[in-house]
């Protein structure tokens, strides 16, 4: 397992506006491998390695057919570790494998299993079949060996599969890399599903074979909604990408500072923006509960969720439209800083302890 252990840095977190999924690096490519529907309708999105650093990344390959799909980051990611390829026709019925990402957006897991079968055909194509599990999230990450190769690609797309999962062979894996090489210049392209060409433009048919192109699905990328629109108005604001902070519908996280700042939709009413600020103490609670029910920072409230000080603001979305709206913007704005000062002086002035979700640099570890 000391392989395994030592390529888990190389499996990263994709994000969108759709939802989130994962991915991993490859570094003589220099890209990020995942599934295409992960990505789909998007050509630029999130990667957030497991040290919690977000960086955007390009669509630069979409193949449909396979559902595979090349991302270029917007950094070198040249410190992640290597991530070797299994060669083609060396995995067995039996092979113990690992699935490796990020299931249901939650932090990163590995779960061990067997190769139920190396050619398990699903909806006219041939998969690895394994009793790992697998789950929303995974798709995109990969499925490897003991010996830390890569012998597929999860994917969660069937929704009717219980107690198995699925995994495209690495072989197509293998052969999308020798037609993606055909992009020198990386820019977004789409594999054509009859003849393999890379389409650069935007087409109804491929200029090669003719074949039908599904414009507008792997082409054209949906609107912001105005409540999106909104929100990553105020996140510019905070000098933040919008796109590094999408991970999911109409759910954005990110880190102002150490701390960890959420934003979402709460019963189709009210938006709100929240951060888990640190633990309680282990001692002198008296004191940091009669801070928190001073109400000491308006119109922010805190609470406390299983042993987390929470700091959060709440608005009603109809709010959104008012006269209010710049107002709005600016508490959120506020809303980032303050957290990111507030764990501090909850750690310094009542002995918090700072949470799990907390991210800090080196220097201050």
């Amino acid at each position: 397992m000391e392989e395994i252990q030592r390529i888990i840095p190389s499996v990263v977190k994709i994000g969108t506006s759709s939802g989130s999924g994962s991915g991993f690096y490859l570094k003589k490519y220099g890209i990020v491998v995942t599934n295409n529907h992960v990505v789909a309708n998007h050509k630029v999105v999130s990667i957030e390695t497991q040290d919690r650093e977000r960086i955007a990344a390009k669509v630069v390959f979409l193949n449909p057919i396979v559902d595979l799909a090349f991302l270029m980051p917007s950094m070198p990611l040249d410190h992640l570790p290597d991530l070797p390829l299994q060669p083609k026709g060396v995995i067995q019925n039996m092979d113990r494998v690992a699935v490796m990402g990020f299931p249901y957006g939650m932090p990163f897991t590995v779960t061990d299993g067997i190769v139920s079968s190396i050619k398990q055909l699903m909806d006219g194509r041939h998969y690895i079949q394994t009793d790992a599990a697998v789950n929303p999230g995974n798709s995109g990450g990969p499925l490897v060996n003991l010996k830390g190769e890569v012998v597929g690609i999860t994917t969660s797309k069937f929704s009717n599969a219980d107690n198995v999962g699925f995994a495209i062979p690495a072989e197509n894996l293998l052969q999308d890399l020798d037609s993606f090489s055909e992009n020198i210049e990386m820019k977004f392209s789409v594999k054509c599903p009859s003849c393999g060409s890379l389409l650069f433009e935007k087409t109804e048919y491929c200029f090669n074979c003719g074949a039908s192109i599904d414009q507008d699905t792997l082409f054209d990328e949906p609107s912001l909604s105005p409540l999106a629109a909104f929100v990553e108005d105020a996140l510019s604001g905070l000098g933040i990408d919008p796109v590094i902070a999408r991970n999911g519908y109409d759910y954005w996280e990110f880190h102002q500072g150490s701390s960890l700042v959420r934003i979402f939709v709460y019963n189709q009413n009210y938006l709100y923006t929240t951060s888990p600020l640190v633990k309680l103490p282990k001692h002198n609670l008296e004191a940091v509960y009669r801070y928190i029910l001073s109400d000491p920072q308006p119109p922010f409230a805190f609470g406390i969720f299983q042993g987390l000080i929470y700091m959060s603001y709440r608005v009603h979305l109809s709010d959104l439209q008012s006269s209010y709206r710049e107002q709005i913007q600016h508490f959120i704005v506020n809303f980032a800083q303050k957290a990111d000062d507030m764990d501090n002086y909850l750690i310094d002035n009542f002995g918090c302890e700072s949470s799990e979700y907390s991210k800090f640099d080196d220097e201050e570890l």
